[in-house]
C-alpha cells in the first residue's frame, strides 16, 4: 500500500512539472508555422508542389531545423503543407518576394524621383531659358475656330481629373511614409492612406473609361506621317520663333497621346489584376503587374506634368483648347496650318482673316 502511495504521489508531481512546460515546447516546436499550416516540408521538398513527397519520406517527419530552413530558403522556395482551401498559403516564402521588395523600398523611390522631380527640373530650366511661347508673327485676329467639342473636353477633364486623383494617391503609396507620415503622424497617416487606397480602387474606373473614348475618338488624328518628321528636325519651334506646319496634332502632341494611351492601357490591365488578385496570376505574375503598374505610373506621372506645362504656362492661346474649345484663327495658322487648311477646305463659310490683316508665317 505505501508503495502505491508513493507510485502515485511521484506521477502527481511529475504532472504537475511537466504539464505547464508542454505549451512552451508546442510552440517552440511549431515556430515561424502561420495559422493553416500544418508542417514545415522538409529541406528537400523545396520547390516542389504542395503534398508532394518525392524522396518517399514519411510526411509526418520532424520539422526541419532553423539552419536547414535558412539553407532550404538560400536555394529556392519553401512550401507547407496546409489543410484550409487557400492552397496559397502553404507558401511560407520565396525568393521573388525578397526581390520585390528590394524594387519597392529601393529601387522605386529612386525612379519616381528621378523622373518627376528631374522633369520639373527640367521644364524649369527651359522656362526660364527660352520663356513662354508666343504668337509674335502677327497678333491674334479675334476670329474664333472650333477645335475641340463639348464631348471630347467633357471626356478631356474627366479622365485628366481621375488621372491626377489617382496619381497623388498612387505616390502616397512610394512616398506616403517618407515624406507624409514623419509630418501629419500615425493616426492621420492611416487615416488618409485607407482614403486614398478607396479613391484609387474607385476612379481607376473612370480613367479606364476616359481612356477608351479618347483612343476611339482621337487614333485617327494620332496616326504619324511625314509632316511629324518635318516637325521634330525643326523641334516644333520650341527652339527659334518659327512653327512647322501641322495637321490637328502636332508630332509632339501625338507622342503625347501614344504615351497616354499605351501607358494607360499597361496600368489598366496591372491595375485589374491588383484589383482581382489571383484570378489570373500567382503570387510571382502580382509582384510583376505591381512593378509593371507603378513604373508605368509614374513615368506617365513626368509625361503628364510635361504636358500640363505646355498646355497653360508653356504657351501662349493653349488653354483655350481645352478650357473653351475654341482657338484663336492666327494662332490655330501658327501651330497647326495644314489642320487650319483642311478645316476651310470642308466649308465655303470657314472662318478667315479679316482683309488687310497678313496671315502668320508657316
Amino acid at each position: 500500500m505505501r508503495r502505491i502511495k508513493a507510485i502515485l504521489a511521484a506521477g502527481a508531481l511529475a504532472t504537475t512539472l511537466v504539464l505547464p512546460a508542454l505549451p512552451a515546447l508546442a510552440q517552440q516546436g511549431e515556430a515561424n508555422v502561420p495559422p493553416g499550416v500544418e508542417s514545415i516540408a522538409p529541406p528537400n521538398t523545396v520547390n516542389a508542389p504542395a503534398g508532394a513527397n518525392p524522396s518517399g519520406q514519411n510526411p509526418t517527419a520532424a520539422a526541419p531545423t532553423e539552419a536547414e530552413l535558412f539553407q532550404a530558403l538560400q536555394n529556392g522556395r519553401i512550401d507547407g503543407r496546409v489543410s484550409i482551401p487557400d492552397s496559397k498559403a502553404a507558401v511560407l516564402q520565396q525568393p521573388q518576394g525578397r526581390e520585390y521588395r528590394a524594387f519597392h523600398e529601393g529601387w522605386l523611390p529612386w525612379i519616381g524621383a528621378i523622373a518627376i522631380l528631374g522633369m520639373v527640373l527640367a521644364l524649369g530650366v527651359f522656362y526660364f531659358s527660352r520663356g513662354r511661347i508666343m504668337l509674335e508673327d502677327s497678333p491674334m485676329s479675334g476670329i474664333k475656330i472650333l477645335r475641340f467639342t463639348f464631348l471630347e473636353r467633357f471626356n478631356h477633364w474627366m479622365t485628366a481629373t481621375a488621372f491626377i486623383l489617382l496619381a497623388i494617391t498612387g505616390l502616397n503609396y512610394i512616398f506616403g511614409k517618407r515624406l507624409l507620415f514623419p509630418i501629419i503622424g500615425p493616426d492621420a497617416f492611416a487615416a488618409f492612406s485607407q482614403w486614398a487606397k478607396y479613391v484609387h480602387n474607385y476612379v481607376a474606373w473612370a480613367f479606364m473609361l476616359g481612356l477608351v473614348f479618347m483612343i476611339l475618338v482621337w487614333i485617327k488624328d494620332n496616326i504619324p506621317d511625314k509632316t511629324d518628321v518635318n516637325w521634330i528636325r525643326q523641334f516644333g519651334g520650341f527652339v527659334g520663333k518659327k512653327h512647322p506646319p501641322a495637321k490637328r496634332f502636332n508630332a509632339g502632341q501625338k507622342m503625347i497621346f501614344w504615351s497616354v494611351a499605351l501607358g494607360g492601357l499597361a496600368l489598366s490591365a496591372s491595375g485589374l489584376m491588383m484589383l482581382f488578385p489571383f484570378t489570373l496570376l500567382d503570387i510571382n505574375g502580382m509582384q510583376v503587374a505591381f512593378v509593371v503598374h507603378s513604373v508605368v505610373g509614374v513615368g506617365l506621372i513626368a509625361i503628364i506634368i510635361a504636358h500640363i506645362y505646355i498646355g497653360t504656362l508653356g504657351m501662349e492661346g493653349a488653354y483655350d483648347a481645352m478650357g473653351s474649345g475654341e482657338v484663336d484663327l492666327a494662332w490655330a495658322k501658327a501651330h497647326h496650318s495644314l489642320w487650319v487648311e483642311e478645316e476651310q477646305a470642308k466649308t465655303a463659310k470657314g472662318a478667315q482673316l479679316p482683309p488687310g490683316n497678313p496671315a502668320p508665317a508657316e
